[in-house]
């Protein structure tokens, strides 16, 4: 499942660095984006999402304390979905609310997008911290899916499914993810 792009992606970076057009600074230690010595060499139990102006727009939590991830993924070239995640306080999957739609549909997903989050009732939106998870729906697999290493030099990636639209990875608490 992990893109050969993600392994190339580094590349640029090194020559940067090489270069002398990148500089690294060291974090600090509470950082939560500073990569770990040893880098962590499991499936995580846990990854954090930090919303943002992006895919992670609707991250947070109800009022009676669940945690909750509002987003849309897609089947590339057919179908588009809104999906709402949800999960108990401790970050585990409880439940997933999914509707699908035909490409072209926008105003039908953006009204079952407002509908989704409008039945949460009151939300703070921040970080939250969730177990990886899948479950079938429409004859496709959804969820935040963990997939192990495919090389020596490769690490495990949690994507957000289908699409592939957001991929984490170690340090698991870091928030961030690539696109």
């Amino acid at each position: 499942m992990t893109s050969r792009w993600r392994r190339l992606a580094v590349f640029p970076l090194v020559v940067a660095f090489l270069t002398g057009c990148v500089r690294l600074v060291p974090a600090s230690a509470d950082d939560p984006c500073a990569v770990p010595e040893p880098m962590p060499s499991g499936a995580p139990e846990r990854i954090a999402i930090e919303p943002d102006d992006f895919q992670a727009r609707h991250v947070g939590h109800t009022a009676d304390g669940r945690q909750f991830f509002l987003t849309t993924p897609f089947e590339p070239g057919a179908r588009e979905f809104v999906a709402l995640y949800l999960f108990r306080a401790d970050g585990m999957f409880t439940e997933a609310r999914i509707d699908a739609f035909d490409p072209g549909e926008r105003a039908a997903a953006d009204r079952a997008h407002r509908r989704l989050l409008r039945e949460l009732g009151d939300v703070t939106i921040g970080r939250i911290s969730v177990a990886p998870f899948a479950v079938e729906r429409f004859g496709t697999t959804f969820g935040l899916i963990s997939a192990p290493p495919q090389g020596p030099d490769d690490v495990w990636w949690v994507t957000a499914e289908p699409g592939d639209y957001m991929a984490f990875s170690p340090p698991w608490d870091c928030g961030t993810y690539d696109t």
